[in-house]
Parts: C-alpha cells; sequence; structure tokens
C-alpha cells in the first residue's frame, strides 16, 4: 500500500493540468453494493478466463467485494490514442497505462522514470484486476469519458478452438467489436461507469479514477487500512501538502472509508513531520547550504537541518514503514519534483530526547542524475547503479550530509566528566535553544555563552546580560558562576530543566531562581493566562546529592563547591532561569 501511495501520487502529478490551481487526489476504500453487484458480473464475467487462469470468476461470485480506488482531478487524464499500433501521437497517456510497459519518462522534471509504478496497482489486487476511468481530451480540443477493464496475472497454454496456444495473461474488458478490447467512450462509457457505481465526472473535469478489485489490505480491516493509507500520505507527499503563502497547495489529499472521511495528518502540526517542514523551509531559505562536490566541480542541491529536543515518538506503522520509531535522525531526501524519495538514517543521537531533521533537494540541473539512480520504485539513491562521473555525485551527496550532520551534532569527545546525567546534558546543551512547540515537555531557553565568556555575568534567556535600566535585581559579578549551559533531565519520572552553577566566595549564600516562559518576542511573560501553566523551581542538588527543597535557600559557598537547581518547565513553552544570591556580608 506504501508503493500504491507513491507511485499513484507520482502519476498524479506528472499528469497534471497548467491551467488547474493544484491536483486533487482521493484514496477511497468501499466495497460493491447489491445494487450494482449485477453489473460487475454482467460486464466481467463476459468472456472472463477460467479460474484457474484468473481469479477474477471466484472473486466476483462473493457478495462483499471490496473495492480501493485511486482517484485524481485536475490532471490531464488518460488521452491519446486506445491502440499502441496507432500512429505518432504527442499524447500517449492511455496506451502508456494501459498497453506498455517501461517506457521512459516524457515529461521534464516529473517524478516517474520509466513507468512500472502502474504494476502496483495490478500487485495490490487478489483478482490481478482494475477499472480504468477516465476524462480526457480526445485530440480535438472535446472532452471524452473513457472506460475499460483489465487484468494482469500469469501468462498460459490454453485452447484456441482445436490447437493449442500461448497466452500473456493480459485481459481487457471493453468494447471487442472490433477484434480488439478498446475502451467504452462516451455516453456508453458514462452508462456503464453508472451501472457500476463508479463516481461520474462533472461537466468540466479530466482526471481519472482506478478501482482495484479486492486489493490486499496487508492483515487490516478497512479502517485500519484507510488510516495507514492516510499517515502514508502525510509521511510520503508532505511537500506537496504545503501551501505557498500566495496560493494553494500544488496536491490536495483526501482519503475515505465505506464514505467517512479519514483525516489526513497535517504535516505542519503533527510530530515530527512539522520538524521536516522546519527544515524543508530552511533549504529554501538563508539558513540552508548549498552542497557541492569538488571535483568535478558541481551543485548537488540544497540542504536544511534543525534539531530541537523533545520526548519519545510512538511509533507508528507508517512511520515505521519508512524507518522511523522512537527518534527521529532522519535527511528526506527528494528530488526537484518534491516528492519523498526516502528518508535517510543519519548517526543517532546519544539521547532519546534528541532529535534532528534534515531535508536535501537535488538541485535541477542534477535532477537526471538523480532520477537514474533511483529503483523502479523511486525509494532510493544507488550510486552503484551508476557510472563515473556520475556516481561521484551521488557518492558526494551521502558524504556532505553526513559531515553537515556532525557539525550539527557536535558531540565529538566533548561531553563532560560526571555523572551519566552530566555527561547527557553537555550533548542536550546544544540542543537547549531550539526547545519551541513540543509536546508535552518544556525546556531550556537559549542561555547564551559560557559565564568566562560573559565576564561572570548572571544570565537570562538570550545570554541574559542585564541591560542599562533593566528592573531585575543587581547581582555581583562574582556571586554566581553558572557552569557550562542548561540541559534536559529526568527527576522522579519527570523532565526537567537543570541549570548547575558555583558560589566562589566562602560563607552561606541566600540563592533565588527566578524562572519565567520566554515569549516569542524574547521577553518573559509576566502576565500569564488564567489556569496557563508554569515553569516551578522543584530544589536544589549539591555535588553530593544533597536535595533542598526551600525557595531561598541558604547555601554554602566555597571554591569547588557546585549546585544545580531543577526546574519543572511549562509545557510547550520555552524556559528562562535567573539565578541571583545574597551573602551574609549583603545582609
Amino acid at each position: 500500500m506504501t508503493i500504491l501511495v507513491r507511485e499513484a501520487a507520482q502519476n498524479s502529478w506528472d499528469a497534471r493540468r497548467d491551467d488547474v490551481p493544484g491536483v486533487d487526489f482521493r484514496l477511497s476504500i468501499g466495497s460493491v453494493s447489491a445494487a450494482h453487484l449485477s453489473a460487475w458480473r454482467e460486464l466481467l464475467l463476459r468472456n472472463a478466463p477460467m479460474d484457474g487462469h484468473l481469479p477474477l470468476r471466484r472473486i466476483l461470485r462473493r457478495s462483499d467485494i471490496r473495492t480501493l480506488t485511486v482517484s485524481d482531478r485536475g490532471t490531464s487524464g488518460l488521452g491519446g490514442p486506445t491502440r499502441a499500433d496507432a500512429l505518432h501521437s504527442k499524447n500517449h497517456d492511455f496506451i502508456s497505462f494501459v498497453r506498455n510497459i517501461g517506457e521512459p519518462r516524457d515529461k521534464e522534471l516529473g517524478g516517474g522514470t520509466y513507468g512500472f509504478g502502474k504494476g502496483i496497482f495490478y500487485l495490490l489486487s487478489t483478482a490481478g484486476t482494475v477499472l480504468l476511468h477516465t476524462r480526457c481530451d480526445d485530440g480535438s480540443g472535446r472532452l471524452q469519458t473513457r472506460l475499460i477493464g483489465c487484468a494482469l496475472w500469469k501468462s498460459y497454454v490454453g485452447k484456441d478452438g482445436t490447437a493449442e496456444r500461448r497466452y500473456t495473461g493480459r485481459h481487457w474488458w471493453g468494447d471487442v467489436s472490433g477484434g480488439i478490447a478498446e475502451p467504452l467512450v462516451g455516453d456508453e462509457a458514462a452508462e456503464a461507469a453508472r451501472k457500476l457505481g463508479l463516481e461520474p465526472f462533472e461537466d468540466d473535469e479530466t482526471g481519472t479514477d482506478v478501482v482495484v478489485v479486492d486489493p490486499i489490505l496487508e492483515d487490516r480491516d478497512s479502517q485500519e487500512a484507510a488510516q495507514y493509507l492516510a499517515e502514508t500520505v502525510a509521511w510520503h507527499l508532505w511537500p506537496k501538502m504545503l501551501a505557498p503563502s500566495n496560493g494553494r497547495a500544488a496536491m490536495r489529499f483526501s482519503v475515505r472509508c465505506n464514505g467517512l472521511d479519514i483525516p489526513v495528518p497535517d504535516p505542519e502540526s503533527t510530530r515530527p513531520l512539522d520538524l521536516f517542514v522546519a527544515a524543508y523551509r530552511k533549504s529554501r531559505g538563508e539558513g540552508g547550504r548549498t552542497l557541492e562536490c569538488r571535483s568535478p566541480k558541481k551543485v548537488l542541491g540544497r540542504l536544511g537541518l534543525v534539531k530541537t529536543v523533545a520526548p519519545a515518538l510512538t511509533p507508528t506503522a507508517a512511520g515505521l514503514t519508512v524507518g522511523v520509531d522512537t527518534l527521529v535522525h532522519h535527511v528526506c531526501l527528494m528530488r526537484p519534483a518534491e516528492l519523498v524519495v526516502t528518508y535517510h538514517r543519519g548517526p543517532k543521537p546519544p539521547s532519546e530526547l534528541l532529535a534532528y531533521a534534515g531535508v536535501f533537494r537535488a538541485d535541477q540541473a542534477m535532477d537526471e542524475i538523480y532520477a537514474r539512480a533511483e529503483p523502479p520504485t523511486h525509494d532510493g539513491w544507488n550510486p552503484q547503479s551508476l557510472q563515473s562521473p556520475e556516481n561521484t555525485f551521488v557518492r558526494t551527496t551521502f558524504r556532505r550530509i553526513q559531515e553537515a550532520l556532525d557539525g550539527l551534532l557536535e558531540l565529538g569527545g566533548t561531553a563532560r566528566g560526571g555523572s551519566a546525567a552530566l555527561a547527557l546534558g553537555a550533548a542536550s546543551s546544544h540542543f537547549a535553544s531550539l526547545v519551541v512547540g513540543v509536546d508535552g515537555l518544556g525546556g531550556a531557553s537559549d542561555f547564551g555563552s559560557s559565564p568566562r565568556d560573559q565576564g561572570g555575568d548572571a544570565r537570562g534567556a538570550k545570554g541574559g546580560r542585564h541591560k542599562k535600566g533593566d528592573a531585575r535585581p543587581a547581582v555581583s559579578r562574582t556571586s554566581i558562576e553558572y557552569v557550562d549551559d542548561p540541559y534536559l533531565d529526568q527527576y522522579k519520572g519527570e523532565t526537567v530543566v537543570v541549570q548547575a552553577f558555583r558560589l566562589p566566595s566562602d560563607g552561606i549564600h541566600v540563592v533565588t531562581a527566578n524562572v519565567a516562559v520566554l515569549a516569542g518576542s524574547g521577553g518573559r511573560e509576566t502576565d500569564p493566562p488564567v489556569g496557563a501553566d508554569q515553569p516551578v523551581v522543584l530544589g536544589w542538588q549539591s555535588r553530593d546529592g544533597r536535595f533542598v527543597t526551600d525557595l531561598s535557600p541558604q547555601l554554602p559557598g566555597g571554591e569547588g563547591t557546585t549546585w544545580r537547581v531543577l526546574v519543572r518547565p511549562a509545557h510547550d513553552t520555552m524556559t528562562e532561569v535567573l539565578i541571583t544570591s545574597r551573602s551574609d556580608a549583603d545582609q
């Protein structure tokens, strides 16, 4: 079913009309109603091969015939000649889909390459049979409806009169008055489609419906299969779902099951697809980087990367199919057509609280090379299938992506010593400034550079240096020394933000942590909405494990004395932590 979604959507995208704003792509699981069952049997049992040569007769004898219909609108439909031996025509969509196999693509920057994707429709049918219902230009500027049944099964030897002959296993149902099965056309096609219960076309609509007879749903019931299809659409087609600022999305998707709509996840608000959306937008903007091959010199494409702190994902069937389980550490590869090729797995971060996502979009001038590196299912780039120098370009692409990921993570040999929690903190700190909109988890804000870079200043969000006129308490430069950056940890089953600090001067210090939600503008949210979640100081922990829960405890200072403040962050926010102290002398 995954291949069906990918290949069918790719076919629809390649068949898009330039004069229509976007393509409508629909998937619908249903069944043949009792009112239409007799028409199915009448039309498809006529001259059908025996059960030993095609399972269709056996399936049509059942009272419950399930269907999976793949529809598109805003496409050109299957136009052109209907016979493969017809004179050359500029439009040969019908014969390419119905008659021929293995023709190279003829649309610049299209997603498909050799047309093998249409075979998935037959493979997904237990009967090896589909119905094709299409509306297209008949070549003279007029719209024409066409309907034909097609089957693809094993070849066999059968009797033709008294002699035996080999049959290819390919069968068609339609108008056989001329000795070759041609599609029903015009009013005859529309009437037959009505009897079969197929959706009619509007007056000015063009497009195609492919009805898969008795689809293989992979041990899922209809509802589960429809849900899987909806999630698969999101995972594989999300770039086409993004609406530009001044127009409609390139493609619009819908999934139905027995007449009821199944929501397709919105990639901009669904974890972890929202990370890939952010990476895609970064690749298109100033935050992206251009990847190049140096020898021979060639621009390969654009890469965008984002990183974040996030709770572990709940695996889904569609996510597992693309290799994403509880943690995102992948780069989405795509060609200029912006259809997902695959999710390339990168190095795994050291903690399940850390995640990153990337998008690499091939340069338009390189499209043919990446297309030739794809297998028939278009779900990978294989340099070994290319000759030099083309294989060098693909290998270099993966090398440049790896180099970018190494720079993103910056984990090589820099982890702090100490407990396991502190080691985790070293890795987490690289992600601290990026915790925004994480479902069920608060996060640390960007506390800027280290204390030695700031001259020992107390810190808040964005470096936290106090500006002139700042109403916050003045703090001696020597009273607080922050130890590295804040990080995420676990305390009694809760995710907490931890900031380590030192009180360098001897004596007892009264310490306070001022915590607040950091607003999008960089300011503090001092007047939160009624009932809104707020960050809370849970307590103070010494290096030897002593834990103090007072809000303003008296803590001993001196050389080598390190404490940690533990803050429970507010959900879906960035949290600012500012530590202040006063000594006995100040009092």
